[in-house]
């Protein structure tokens, strides 16, 4: 018989990576913090995620940007790159450590 996931499973399989680069960076200062999501999660399971994954902290706004793919030359052949949605998201309370690099 086929395990059903919970809620709480589904919440932790949306968040994927967070983005580091030199803008999400300087994002960090003023609470936005950049992360790499399922395509199909909504802002309200990014922000039921986000608070899951690091407690003590409020999810303030969440801003979704779809990646879309591009086109890659490896030599001869051309290939795609993989299409995404990343989130920003504003957060009250303490900084992420992990994230910030403290």
């Amino acid at each position: 018989m086929a395990k059903t996931r919970t809620n709480k499973e589904k919440l932790y399989d949306i968040i994927k990576k967070p983005l580091i680069s030199e803008k999400s960076m300087m994002a960090v200062q003023i609470g936005q913090y950049t992360f790499e999501v399922n395509k199909d999660a909504s802002k309200v399971e990014i922000a039921q995620a986000i608070e899951l994954a690091y407690p003590n902290r409020k999810v303030k706004k969440v801003r979704t940007v779809y990646m879309p793919s591009h086109q890659k030359r490896l030599g001869m052949k051309f290939g795609r790159t993989q299409s995404g949605k990343k989130a920003i998201v504003t957060i009250e309370g303490d900084p992420i450590e992990e994230l910030t690099g403290v």
